[in-house]
């Protein structure tokens, strides 16, 4: 302990701070956090990341000073996550003499702020937690929300700011009573670069490729959901609107993976609009494929802050997404269509609504092109620097 405490006090003397950014798997890192480490290292920061694998990511290496690997399951109650992955947290954490740790995702999260839980009341790290979506959330299971809550409750104390991206987290970190209700803080998700996301980023031929791709002739109108084909995203009420929509002319397309594709599949043909239905897997074109849409649709049960819907309307086109956490927050204004998660024949309805009212439609993207301008990455990383300098100053 006396030899942590030194670390930690030499830590103190340096004028460049050390951020270490913690991720359950290098996913996260590569697909939420590289503008960051950008973003500080720009500014003189040392920045470092830690996950899973993390030095099997070529991107993770490029974009961060060094990447730690730590041996972790990503299944919550495997005992080993709090006996020698903690091990190899808390020693990466003294010998690295951070300053920030900042965590993300729920395993790597808990993981961590237990390992810290110590050697934080010596001044550093401060620890900062982005909860990218709690694990309870309105109309979960009772159980399962009980147990998260706890574990949440728990590390809150371990815990020196909370950042949640939506307003239900929010209500429910403060409701709960996480951490001191000073140190929750909202922001409006983890950033979203609008000029890559933009309608004049998209070329025409572009959008004209993906349509001939699909077979669309010019009287067809593509519906477009991203997604990875898991239960929680409900895609089965898609194709069942979809179906009920009772339209030829309308396409609907699936971007993503999962463990439901090939189901997804076979009720698309047991529902008999195979013919209308593209089923694409992982893609690389997502702003041609939204601009080549009329509508997103995003059915799903629980979002932390969909993705998928802040880039079909930082790309203009309106949204058809179920009311529930993380996705009502970003339709607020008229930026697109609401409807009760599992209401299939809601559904329907919208998808007919943008259909036929296509200026309308096109107004509502415009709407949710300009809401975007607060979720922009820019404007998260402002947020960022505000939180880090006020975590350094306590």
């Amino acid at each position: 302990m006396a030899q942590e405490e030194e670390i930690l006090n030499t830590s103190q003397q340096r004028l460049c701070p050390k951020l270490l950014q913690v991720t359950t798997v290098p996913a996260t890192l590569k697909g939420f956090l590289l503008p960051f480490a950008s973003h500080f290292r720009e500014r003189g920061w040392e920045v470092d990341a830690m996950a899973r694998n993390a030095p099997q990511c070529a991107e993770c290496i490029e974009a961060f000073d060094h990447v730690w690997d730590v041996r972790w399951s990503r299944n919550p109650l495997d005992p080993s996550n709090l006996l020698a992955a903690s091990r190899q947290v808390r020693k990466v954490v003294v010998s690295g003499q951070y300053d920030i740790v900042h965590v993300h995702t729920p395993v790597a999260a808990f993981v961590t702020r237990y390992a810290l839980r110590n050697i934080r009341k010596q001044g550093k790290p401060r620890v900062i937690y982005t909860a990218h979506g709690f694990h309870f959330y309105q109309g979960g299971p009772l159980l399962k929300s009980m147990i998260f809550q706890g574990l949440e409750k728990s590390a809150g104390d371990w815990t020196d700011y909370l950042i949640v991206i939506n307003r239900e987290d929010e209500a429910a970190a403060k409701r709960l009573h996480l951490v001191p209700p000073q140190r929750v803080r909202y922001m409006p998700g983890i950033g979203l670069d609008t000029t890559y996301y933009a309608p004049a980023a998209v070329f025409d031929e572009d959008v004209a490729a993906v349509r001939r791709e699909l077979g669309l002739s010019a009287r067809d109108s593509l519906l477009l959901m991203i997604a990875g084909f898991d239960p929680g995203k409900r895609h089965r009420d898609a194709l069942k609107a979809l179906a009920r929509l009772g339209r030829e002319d309308a396409h609907l397309a699936f971007a993503g993976e999962g463990c439901l594709f090939a189901e997804m599949k076979r009720l698309a043909g047991e529902l008999k609009i195979q013919q209308q239905v593209h089923f694409l897997g992982r893609r690389s074109d997502i702003p041609a494929l939204v601009r080549a849409s009329v509508a997103t649709c995003l059915p799903s049960e629980r979002e932390g802050l969909a993705r998928s819907v802040m880039e079909s309307l930082s790309l203009e086109v309106p949204v058809i997404g179920a009311n529930a956490r993380g996705i009502r927050d970003l339709l607020d204004g008229d930026c697109g269509v609401l409807v009760e998660v599992g209401d299939v024949e809601g559904l329907r309805q919208a998808m007919a609504w943008v259909l036929e009212h296509p200026g309308e439609a096109r107004a509502m993207g415009k709407r949710g092109r300009e809401r975007m301008a607060e979720y922009d990455i820019r404007h998260i990383l402002n947020m960022h620097e505000q939180l880090y300098a006020e975590a350094l100053s306590l």
